[in-house]
């Protein structure tokens, strides 16, 4: 039992071989997949994806990057998607200011209404950060104050002192490939730490490869060499972590659930 928590099929790299990928990613064990939108104009296909495959599942929500193209995007709008039977998360959503490539303000009125709308339809926020630590846990804390919500950090990457704030508003940590580079000291110390009842692993394909993979286009298969990797840093077997990982995905996309 293996689940890919995070991953673009639907992105070109992937898209052009769709059912090959799938194929690739069921011979190496992984049992489910969430397929992420993170603008608008792809929620169409991302839903036909999970309607076509019974283990993939869906997302809609309006990545960062997106926000300045998203303008008029409302909280009804999201609830409204995210009754589709398929449709589990809200996301991904948050905040990178790494790249800026929309105003912050507007990136955080965003992120605001997929909070609400995870609020409102019980389904689980995707959040993406990047060089936004403060503002990101900020709002988290500030918006958990006005009702209570769940989700994920998704491809985490910031520090323990924020995987902390995560954890203690009861989100969930996802460790992506990057674990498995030789510069992601810090990261794998923080993740040899995390409470195994909040642990899940992806892909974030096309993106992001893992070791020995690192350079090639990522897919859903590869999350298995993740998977191995982080056993061996937390001192777990490989078994082990793929059942944690995909019962804790089970538990905080409980609509997915077999």
């Amino acid at each position: 039992m293996l689940v890919d928590s995070h991953c673009h099929l639907n992105y070109a790299g992937l898209v052009e071989e769709q059912d090959a990928v799938l194929d690739r990613a069921r011979n190496s064990g992984v049992t489910a997949m969430l397929n992420i939108s993170t603008r608008e104009r792809e929620w169409r296909d991302i839903v036909a994806t999970a309607e076509r495959e019974s283990d993939v599942w869906a997302s809609i929500g309006i990545h960062p990057h997106e926000a300045d193209a998203h303008p008029d995007i409302d909280l009804s709008k999201l609830i409204d998607e995210a009754e589709h039977e398929r449709v589990v998360a809200i996301g991904e959503t948050g905040l990178d200011y790494y790249y800026d490539r929309s105003d912050r303000d507007r990136q955080r009125q965003s992120f605001r209404t997929h909070i609400h709308a995870a609020r409102e339809t019980g389904l689980p926020i995707i959040v993406h950060t990047r060089d936004a630590e403060d503002d990101t846990a900020g709002i988290m804390a500030e918006e958990m104050e006005q009702g209570a919500y769940t989700g994920v950090i998704h491809c985490f990457t910031a520090s323990e002192g924020f995987a902390h704030k995560a954890l203690d508003l009861g989100l969930f940590i996802s460790i992506s490939g990057i674990v498995t580079f030789k510069n992601a000291k810090d990261l794998q110390t923080t993740a040899a730490k995390l409470p195994s009842d909040k642990l899940l692993v992806e892909t974030d394909a096309p993106f992001l490869a893992p070791v020995p993979h690192r350079g090639k286009t990522g897919e859903p298969a590869f999350v298995a060499d993740t998977a191995r990797f982080l056993a061996e840093l937390r001192g777990e077997t490989y078994d082990d972590l793929c059942q944690t990982t995909a019962q804790n995905f089970y538990k905080l996309f409980s609509k997915a659930y077999p």
